[in-house]
C-alpha cells in the first residue's frame, strides 16, 4: 500500500504541475520508485525463502501416511486450551496463514508440473504440539534400524499425549512398530486398536462345531500315530454329554499332582480342549499352520479366546497355537491384521505369570527387529520378556521333572489357594515363580528360560496307543528346541528338579556327540540338581497302580535302581562331567512326600541324589518343595543364587 501511495503522489505531482517538469526531477522520481520497489521485492523474496526453508526443516512427512490416515474411520477432535497464556498473537497467525498459502501454491504447482508433492511439504496443517507424533512415525519407518528402535522407545515412554494422538500412531504405524510397542514395558495400551470384528458364525453352527471342522480340514500327514489317535478322538466327540463323560477321565496342562483337574464340570470346554490339544500338535508343522490361517483359524481361535476368559487352560492352548504359527515369518502379517498383537500387548501386562509368559513368547517370535532366536512350543523366556537395553551375558535354564510345569514347579513354597484368593503385590514376600521375580531382580544380566514338556496330549496319556517316550527321545527333542532358542551362544547354568536332571544329563551327553551342538557344551558353566534320582527312586518299587498314577510305564522302568539305561547314563555323565570340569551343586530332600491322603513316600533318598561330584546339601523339605524356597532370604534360594553368581562371575563382569 505504501508503494501504491507513493506512485499516486508522484503522478499527481507530474500531472498537476503548472510548469513543464525538469527532466532531472522526472528521472529522480522514477529512480526512487525503482529503488523502493526493488527493496520490497528483494526483502519479500528473502522472507518467503526463509519461511519456506523453515517449513521444510520443521515438517518432513510421508504423504502416503497422511493419505492412509485420511481413509481411517476415526474422527479426531482437537481440543482448545483454556489457558490464556497459550493465545498466540497476530504475528503467529500471519505466519500460520503464510504456511497454508505456501503449501497450497506448492501443491498446485506440483499438479501442474506433474511432480510428486512429497519430501519437504507433504503434510497436513498440524499444530506445533502434534509435530512429534508425525516425526516419530516417520522415524519409525527409517531405513536405519537404530533410528527405528529409538523411535519406538520414544513412543513407549510418552505418557502426556491426548487420546487421539495415541490413536493416530495406532492407525498409521507399520507392523514392526506395533510389535515393538507391544514388547515395550511402558507402552500405553491406547497404541493398540481393538481387533477387527469377527465374522458371523454360520447359521445353525457353533464355535465347537467350527473348531471340529477346522481340525478335520487339516492334513493327517507328518503326524505320529499317537497324535492321529487323539485327532480322531476329538473329532468323534459328537455331543457335549459324551464329551463330559469322557472329559472326566483326562487331565490336561501338565501341572502336577496337586493341580490335576477334570473338565467334567465344563463339558463344552472339554470338547474344545480335545480339539485344541490336537491343533497344538498340528501347528508345530509349518504347512499345517498355513492351512489353519487359510481356513480362518486365527479368527476362530480369537473367538474362543474371548469366550473362555475364565478358562486359563483353553486360553493357554490357544496362545500355544498362535506362538507356533508365529515361528513362520510369512504368517506374521496375517497375525497382525487379525488383531492378535493388541490382545497379546494386554496379556503381557497381566499379573498372571503363565499368561504373560505365553504372550511374551508370541511377541518375541513376531519381533524380528530385536530377536534372532525362535522360541518353540514349551520354551518360555521368564526374563527379559520386554525389549531392554540391559546387555544379556548368560543364560540360566530351568528344567522341571515329570508331572511338573514350567511355572508352578518354581513357585515359592506356600499354599496356592492363598495366592488365588488374594494376589500379593510385593513379589519379595510371595512369588508364583521365583526365577522370574527374585532371580531376575538379583541378576538382571541373565536370560532366564523355563522349559515345559509337551505332556498335554500324547506323551503321558493312559489311552495313547504308543509306548511312552523315553528319556533319550525327549532329551533329543528338548535339545533341538533349546538350540533354536540360542542356548549355547552364551554361558549357561542348568537348574533341574527330579527327572529333569536326568534329561539335562542326557542332553549334554547327546550334545557332546554332535558337532553342531558343540557350543552348548563349551558354554556350559555349571549345573544345579534338586533331588535328582541319579541312582534310581523308591517310586519304582511300588505297585503298578501307584506307578500308573505318577509316571508312564517306560519312565518308571528307567527309574528302577537296576535299570541298565539309568546306570549307563550315570556312568557316562560322571566321566564326561569330570573331564569338562563342570561346577555342580546337589540338593536333596530329607522328608517324605505325601501322595494323596494315604501314601507316604521318600521319593529320592540321599544316596540316590549323590552324583559323585559337587557338594551334596540335604534340606529338610519333601520332594515337591525341594525347589520351592519359603522366602527370598531362605537358605535354599540364597545358596542357589550364590552358586549362579560364583559360576558366572567372570562372564557377568565382562
Amino acid at each position: 500500500m505504501s508503494l501504491a501511495a507513493y506512485c499516486v503522489i508522484c503522478c499527481r505531482r507530474i500531472g498537476t504541475s503548472t510548469s513543464p517538469p525538469k527532466s532531472d526531477t522526472y528521472w529522480r522520481d522514477i529512480r526512487n520508485i525503482i529503488k523502493f520497489t526493488g527493496s520490497l521485492i528483494l526483502g519479500g523474496s528473502l522472507f518467503l525463502t526463509y519461511e519456506v526453508l523453515a517449513l521444510k526443516k520443521a515438517l518432513t512427512l510421508d504423504t502416503q501416511v497422511v493419505e492412509r490416515e485420511k481413509m481411517k474411520s476415526y474422527i479426531y477432535v482437537h481440543t482448545i486450551s483454556l489457558d490464556k497464556g497459550e493465545n498466540h498473537g497476530i504475528a503467529w497467525q500471519a505466519r500460520k496463514e503464510l504456511h497454508k498459502a505456501v503449501r497450497k501454491v506448492l501443491a498446485t504447482s506440483a499438479k501442474i508440473l506433474r511432480n510428486p508433492f512429497a519430501d519437504a511439504f507433504s503434510t497436513v496443517d498440524i499444530e506445533d504440539h502434534e509435530c512429534a507424533v508425525w516425526l516419530l512415525l516417520r522415524k519409525s519407518k527409517s531405513d536405519d534400524k537404530m533410528a527405528r528402535l529409538e523411535a519406538v522407545r520414544e513412543m513407549s515412554e510418552t505418557h502426556h499425549w491426548h487420546d487421539y494422538q495415541y490413536r493416530i500412531i495406532a492407525q498409521a504405524c507399520d507392523p514392526k512398530t506395533l510389535i515393538g510397542l507391544a514388547r515395550s514395558k511402558e507402552s500405553d495400551l491406547r497404541f493398540f486398536l481393538l481387533p477387527p470384528p469377527l465374522p458371523y458364525l454360520k447359521e445353525d453352527s457353533s464355535t465347537e462345531e467350527e473348531l471340529r471342522q477346522l481340525l478335520a480340514s487339516l492334513p493327517q500327514t507328518e503326524l505320529d500315530e499317537c497324535i492321529q489317535y487323539f485327532t480322531s478322538l476329538a473329532l468323534s466327540e459328537s455331543s457335549q454329554s459324551l464329551a463330559a463323560q469322557k472329559g472326566g477321565l483326562w487331565c490336561f496342562g501338565g501341572n502336577g499332582l496337586p493341580y490335576a483337574e477334570s473338565f467334567g464340570e465344563v463339558p463344552s470346554a472339554t470338547v474344545e480342549m480335545f480339539c485344541l490339544e490336537a491343533i497344538v500338535k498340528h501347528s508345530e508343522i509349518s504347512t499345517h499352520c498355513d492351512k489353519i490361517e487359510a481356513n480362518g483359524g486365527l479368527q476362530l481361535l480369537q473367538r474362543l479366546y474371548r469366550l473362555h476368559k475364565d478358562c486359563p487352560k483353553v486360553q493357554r492352548n490357544i496362545m500355544r497355537i498362535i506362538g507356533n504359527m508365529a515361528l513362520n515369518e510369512h504368517l506374521h502379517s496375517s497375525i497382525v491384521r487379525s488383531g492378535w498383537v493388541s490382545i497379546m500387548a494386554e496379556a503381557m501386562k497381566s499379573h498372571h505369570i503363565m499368561e504373560a509368559s505365553h504372550a511374551a513368547r508370541i511377541l518375541a517370535n513376531l519381533d524380528r527387529e530385536t530377536v534372532q532366536e525362535k522360541y518353540q512350543d514349551g520354551v518360555y523366556v521368564l526374563h527379559p520378556q520386554y525389549r531392554t537395553s540391559q546387555p544379556i551375558k548368560a543364560d540360566v535354564l530351568f528344567i522341571h521333572g515329570l508331572m511338573g510345569a514350567a511355572f508352578k514347579t518354581w513357585r515359592q513354597q506356600d499354599s496356592e489357594q492363598a495366592v488365588i484368593q488374594k494376589p500379593i503385590e510385593d513379589e519379595d514376600k510371595y512369588t508364583t515363580c521365583w526365577p522370574k521375580t527374585w532371580l531376575a531382580k538379583d541378576c538382571p544380566a541373565l536370560r532366564i528360560i523355563s522349559v515345559e514338556y509337551d505332556t498335554s496330549l500324547s506323551d503321558w496319556r493312559a489311552r495313547c496307543p504308543l509306548e511312552r517316550r523315553s528319556i533319550a527321545f525327549r532329551s533329543d527333542e528338548l535339545l533341538r528346541k533349546l538350540r533354536a532358542a540360542g542356548v549355547g551362544d552364551r554361558p549357561v547354568v542348568w537348574i533341574s528338579h527330579s527327572m529333569g536332571g536326568l534329561l539335562v544329563k542326557k542332553m549334554l551327553l547327546e550334545a557332546s556327540k554332535k558337532p553342531e551342538m558343540s557350543t552348548v557344551i563349551n558354554n556350559t558353566r555349571g549345573i544345579i540338581f534338586y533331588s535328582v534320582p541319579h541312582h534310581g527312586s523308591h517310586l519304582a518299587e511300588y505297585s503298578v497302580n501307584i506307578r500308573y498314577l505318577l509316571f508312564p510305564s517306560l519312565e518308571v522302568k528307567e527309574l528302577s535302581k537296576d535299570s541298565p539305561a539309568l546306570k549307563k547314563l550315570q556312568d557316562d555323565f560322571l566321566e564326561f562331567a569330570k573331564d569338562k570340569n563342570f561346577q555342580v551343586l546337589n540338593f536333596v530332600e530329607t522328608l517324605p512326600t505325601y501322595i494323596g491322603s494315604m501314601i507316604k513316600l521318600h521319593v529320592v533318598p540321599v544316596e540316590s541324589a549323590d552324583l559323585g561330584i559337587g557338594d551334596l546339601i540335604p534340606v529338610d523339605v519333601n520332594h515337591l518343595n525341594i525347589c520351592k524356597p519359603k522366602k527370598k532370604d531362605a537358605f535354599l534360594y540364597q545358596r542357589t543364587l550364590q552358586f549362579i553368581r560364583e559360576t558366572l562371575a567372570k562372564d557377568l563382569e565382562n
